[in-house]
């Protein structure tokens, strides 16, 4: 036998070992896979299934044995996917989406969908663009709901992967690979200070920035506005006040003789009924980019790719 009709009887023996094996597959239990890993719950996952919970709990024990894991553990009232159930969960998520796509009478039409979105949207950005991207939509796609949250945990990196969260918008890049995310627009930042500060006029040194006192985002939220700023010894022994959140910080700053790094617009808008003043910060580049963030594992999802587009067109305008 020759070296090529060997290769190639190697080549058809292995496809029809792969074919033999996917034939004696249930692909049934992946949406019963995909529905547990969102709902991290078999009581829940049964009920958005339309299923018995001993029918799920079957399924999910017929799981273990075709990809020779536990794929989930006890926690607490819950369950917990092991890291093999984590690897797994974009691809399968990502196979079921491009089949349901193809489906007739699956197409996404935003006109008529009554779909519920998730957003999370860091402060201050959530000020400035809530009330925006709500009437946007309520403009093309009336039934939409949307539910939009402030706040960033630790864990939102879990609330994307596992679609808790479609979408989040904040300053922060994440750096894993299978998050996806594109820059939407730079935000100019300015210093916020009080019109009754005694040393600190229409302009300020880089040398006499970091020698106030300074109001900031606390460092240890996730997504926190002000973290870059006070990464230093220098700049982090600056800070004299801690919030949860920007606008909490220039209402203080309004009262004290404390400076806050932050947005020119929020500074803007808050000197209409604060007693505030900006001034130009030291800086050749001041700037700060807002980025759309989501999981590689909703790509193919009609619905997920009409808002992403929706969320950049509507960029545009900012």
């Amino acid at each position: 036998m020759s070296e090529y009709n060997l290769v190639t009887v190697n080549q058809v023996t292995k496809k029809k070992s792969f074919d033999i094996h996917l034939r004696n597959v249930d692909l049934n239990l992946l949406t019963v896979f995909d529905a547990v890993m969102q709902m991290q719950n078999v009581t829940r996952a049964a009920h958005s299934l339309g299923m018995s919970q001993p029918a799920v709990s079957n399924a999910v024990a017929r799981l273990k044995v075709m990809f020779n894991d536990e794929l989930f553990v006890r926690y607490g009232r819950g369950i917990q996917p092991t890291l093999r159930a984590r690897q797994l969960f974009g691809p399968v998520r990502q196979a079921l989406q491009l089949v349901h796509n193809e489906l007739p009478g699956a197409g996404f039409d935003p006109k008529t969908s009554t779909r519920l979105f998730n957003l999370s949207i860091c402060s201050p950005l959530d000020v400035r663009l809530t009330a925006q991207i709500l009437n946007r939509i309520k403009q093309s796609a009336p039934n939409i709901q949307l539910v939009i949250s402030s706040y960033l945990n630790d864990n939102i990196e879990h609330q994307l992967r596992y679609q808790e969260t479609e979408f989040v918008i904040s300053y922060s890049e994440f750096e894993r690979s299978d998050f996806h995310q594109i820059p939407l627009f730079n935000d100019e930042l300015v210093l916020a200070v009080s019109k009754n500060h005694p040393r600190i006029g229409d302009t300020i040194s880089s040398d006499d920035l970091f020698d106030e006192a300074h109001a900031v985002v606390s460092l240890n939220k996730k997504g926190s506005f002000s973290e870059p700023y006070y990464i230093s010894n220098e700049s982090a022994q600056s800070i004299a006040y801690e919030s949860t959140d920007m606008s909490s910080v220039l209402n203080i700053v309004s009262q004290t003789y404390f400076v806050a790094i932050a947005p020119r617009w929020l500074v803007q808008e808050q000197s209409k009924t604060l007693n505030l003043k900006l001034v130009e910060l030291p800086w050749e580049n001041a700037t700060r980019a807002c980025y759309l963030t989501w999981h590689e594992s909703t790509d193919r999802d009609n619905g997920h790719q009409w808002m992403k587009a929706l969320l950049k067109e509507f960029s545009l305008s900012i």
